[in-house]
């Protein structure tokens, strides 16, 4: 797939992205070479190949699913500009 300049220009303004206009071409060009690397990927054959996350085969750690206070109270608070009886002391807000 061949990307021109003028799609070139509408990616970039959508990606939020200044690109002057002489490096339109340049930018184009990477475009439809990477495209062009997708489309070879799509090429290989895949069937009975499993997903993997990592080259290596290996389990991700688990640890048990406890629900626990933290134990850090005072820690938290101790930042807090105002606490009051172990909670964040803030200002009302709505009458």
């Amino acid at each position: 797939m061949s990307i021109d300049t003028e799609t070139a220009r509408r990616v970039a303004k959508l990606a939020r992205i200044a690109v002057p206009e002489e490096a339109l071409p340049a930018l184009a060009s990477e475009f439809s070479a990477i495209l062009g690397f997708i489309g070879q990927l799509n090429e290989v054959d895949v069937t009975g190949v499993e997903p993997m996350t990592s080259v290596t085969p290996q389990r991700l750690k688990r640890r048990a699913d406890v629900v626990t206070d933290g134990n850090q109270q005072a820690a938290v608070l101790k930042n807090a500009p105002d606490a009051r009886e172990g909670f964040f002391a803030v200002p009302k807000v709505v009458e």
